[in-house]
């Protein structure tokens, strides 16, 4: 797809990290989307119609351009300005990786109107090289369920189709940065808690993929890398956390760094548990949201690709 092909779409997922213990290398595409409508321009122009994104620069300075810009200044080339229509329904600074979300739909504009050629593997080098980790721009970049590694400057990746369970989000009114998140987290662990914290993670990975639902829950409340940490931060996460798992959800975790949490249940669950949540906590946003299994989407007006 290129800017001689027309208008075209970019449409990327939102995302949950971390999910308990697989903290910075695991993640799970979640059906809210970023969705960018693409046409060339004599000008850099990038609105947006969504109340939370009126507030962005409207011109280069944008974010999402900023990304495609020094993207395709890294494979030496100078992109031709567009005219970009912004929507997006994953809200911002709660834990779904609007921040993420971002930067593919950066590097995915890059590609298309650069003509850059890139392959998904160098996309989420790109993407993760930015973002310090690759669970949520994995998970908007691959869709499905997404287990990763970033070390010495390569990122090794698995992404899994998963259909078998569904989440609930409980979305707070409150934002929480995740800078500020991060700052309430040990600077390192013994010998004995790393062995213990991994062990963990790697229990929950095999408990979804098995679908033993009550060690996949256990494992999440035994999260040892971060939950501990960010729950004085998020006053209401026991409250759900009880409530939910007293109405059907097998387990519960902070959506990447919070303050959303999300409450994981069987496949047909959902709707009934969203139901009651709403009634109890009728001042947070409850979405019952499914697995994107697609990833990143770039599409014509007319014909997918």
């Amino acid at each position: 797809m290129t800017l001689n092909d027309g208008k075209f779409v970019i449409k990327i997922p939102a995302s949950s990290a971390n999910l308990g213990p697989g903290f910075d290398s695991m993640g799970v595409a979640l059906d809210l989307y970023l969705e960018l409508e693409v046409e060339k321009s004599d000008e850099w122009k990038c609105l947006s119609t969504s109340p939370d994104l009126k507030d962005f620069p409207q011109d280069e300075n944008h974010f999402i351009c900023q990304i495609a810009i020094q993207t395709a200044a890294k494979y030496g080339r100078v992109l031709t300005p567009c005219n970009i229509n912004v929507a997006s329904d994953i809200p911002l600074a709660r834990g779904l990786g609007s921040s993420a979300s971002a930067i593919i739909a950066g590097i995915e504009l890059a590609d298309c109107i650069g003509e850059l050629g890139l392959t998904k593997e160098e996309k989420l080098l790109l993407a993760t090289e930015i973002e310090g980790h690759p669970d949520n721009v994995g998970a908007s970049l691959y869709g499905g369920l997404v287990i990763g590694s970033y070390q010495q400057g390569e990122v090794n990746i698995l992404s899994l189709s998963v259909n078998t369970f569904e989440t609930v989000a409980v979305i707070p009114q409150e934002s929480l940065l995740t800078k500020d998140s991060r700052g309430v987290l040990p600077t390192d662990f013994s010998y004995s808690e790393a062995i213990q914290a991994s062990s963990t993670a790697n229990v929950l990975v095999a408990a979804l993929l098995s679908q033993e639902w009550e060690m996949a829950g256990k494992m999440m409340e035994r999260d040892l890398f971060h939950q501990p940490y960010r729950k004085q931060l998020i006053p209401f996460y026991d409250d759900i956390e009880n409530y939910a798992k007293a109405r059907g959800a097998f387990g519960v975790a902070l959506s990447g760094a919070g303050p959303t949490v999300l409450c994981f249940c069987e496949k047909g669950k959902g709707k009934a548990l969203e139901y009651e949540l709403e009634t109890a906590f009728p001042d947070m946003t409850i979405k019952l949201l499914n697995i994107d299994d697609k990833g990143s989407n770039v599409y014509s007006l007319n014909k997918c690709i």
